[in-house]
């Protein structure tokens, strides 16, 4: 019997579902594969054991202390919160401090994640990195994510889309409206796409993070499962509100013309 050993086979290989759609997550270091694992269980992805058809979106998580080549003779531009994106249509490259994703247009969409070390337990540019390569995957396939948080009207059952920059309040208000009696579709980041000509919204990150008084660290929690609170799976938006924290010690509401409210999306997500 001959024996053959396998250097390059995966650490671990999982699908999830969302939307319709299919990804074939693999990573190739035990230690990162966990991470990914836990960051996975935070976000509204239905885990598939036995799927039925081919992934639309191939994601591949690796770490190298030589980090993935840019083309430099492609289109360049700055994004929100650092980092720099290259272009030249059919392949992206996000690049990182720390990370490089690497987006190539296809069927499956196949994307490569490689960070130059492996990210400690908690660290911001494993979720960062790892976002951005399902996001930018998902809108290949009319699926937008929105840096905002969404709750449910009672009465109408409309959702109410609560956008503003981090540290506005949209998780805290998010919360109070749960805990009177609306449901919650997420209090930070949703997917948007057309449904019938009409758009369609879905929480994308399960637990709330709560910023509380003098504490360093935010809380994270689920309210669906710690206070019991009902999430929707999807909803129809029926009201966008822009929240921004004035200083003053009372509230006002302005109504935005159309041309207003696409610039403030624009700005809130480019």
């Amino acid at each position: 019997m001959e024996a053959i050993q396998v250097f390059d086979r995966p650490a671990s290989q999982a699908f999830y579902s969302v939307a319709g759609r299919l990804l074939f997550i693999e990573s190739r270091n035990f230690e990162l594969s966990d991470l990914i694992v836990d960051l996975f269980a935070g976000w509204q992805l239905t885990p598939v054991s036995l799927p039925a058809k081919s992934p639309d979106i191939r994601i591949s998580f690796s770490c190298s202390e030589t980090p993935q080549i840019i083309p430099r003779n492609l289109n360049r531009f700055e994004i929100a919160e650092g980092g720099k994106c290259y272009t030249d249509g059919a392949c992206l490259y996000l690049e990182l401090s720390g990370a490089v994703v690497r987006l190539e247009n296809g069927s499956p969409v196949s994307v490569k994640v490689s960070f130059t070390e492996r990210p400690r337990l908690g660290d911001a540019l494993c979720g960062r990195a790892a976002s951005f390569a399902v996001c930018a995957a998902l809108r290949r396939y009319g699926l937008f994510d929105l840096h905002s948080a969404g709750v449910i009207e009672p009465e109408s059952g409309k959702a109410v889309l609560i956008i503003g920059p981090s540290g506005s309040g949209k998780s805290t208000l998010a919360l109070q409206l749960a805990q009177a009696g609306w449901s919650y579709l997420s209090d930070d980041e949703l997917l948007l796409s057309l449904r019938d000509g009409a758009v369609e919204v879905r929480g994308f990150r399960k637990f709330f993070a709560i910023s509380e008084a003098g504490a360093q660290l935010k809380h994270c929690f689920e309210p669906e499962v710690v206070l019991g609170l009902k999430r929707t799976d999807q909803a129809f938006p029926g009201c966008l509100l822009f929240i921004r924290l004035n200083g003053e010690s009372r509230s006002e509401l302005r109504r935005l013309t159309q041309p207003k409210t696409m610039m403030r999306l624009l700005t809130a997500c480019p």
